[in-house]
């Protein structure tokens, strides 16, 4: 993996400060990672890193673009992407991933890639229902989740009388005579 030595980070040469780092992404990067679910973007990466005796606190801030491809008419469209996510690296015996946020990297850990955290953090800024925007109108998105919402739920105010004469499908009184 070539081209994702650009985002090799010495960290043993940092001073305790902040650094900035600035990157460019575009199709080439997401050929870096095998099966990946995105192909073509333009994307401009920030990475703030502050460091200490202690640990390194990762700012990642990704504004931009990605090509997706609508679910519902299979045509590809340009989603903005912007994001802030952090990372902490605490300084360790041995390398764990503590959380979602928190990781620990041995002492003697000479350089961080933080190409597959950039990676992640624009693939976890993509929604899960992929929508071209020309079918989107107004309010629609808000009256979906109300939709879906109530699919499934129970009406509160009825009593449970109710409830149980709903209950019973008058076709199926036929089939219970029989039963008896």
């Amino acid at each position: 993996m070539k081209g994702l030595r650009t985002f090799d980070i010495d960290i043993v040469s940092l001073s305790n400060a902040k650094h900035y780092y600035d990157y460019t992404l575009d199709s080439t990067f997401f050929e870096n990672f095998e099966d990946s679910l995105l192909e073509k973007g333009q994307l401009k990466v920030t990475v703030m890193l502050n460091k200490s005796e202690t640990m390194i606190q990762a700012t990642i801030a990704v504004e931009g673009w990605v090509e997706l491809i609508c679910d519902r008419s299979l045509d590809p469209f340009e989603f903005q992407i912007n994001t802030n996510d952090q990372i902490i690296f605490k300084y360790g015996k041995e390398y764990a991933e503590i959380s979602e946020e928190i990781i620990t990297i041995p002492f003697e850990t000479q350089k961080l890639n933080l190409s597959q955290f950039i990676y992640e953090f624009i693939g976890l800024a993509v929604p899960m229902k992929k929508l071209h925007p020309k079918f989107i109108q107004e309010g629609e998105e808000e009256n979906a989740e109300e939709e879906t919402l109530h699919i499934y739920s129970t009406p509160i105010d009825l009593d449970e009388d109710e409830l149980k004469d709903d209950e019973i499908d008058p076709r199926w009184d036929i089939l219970n005579k029989l039963k008896k």
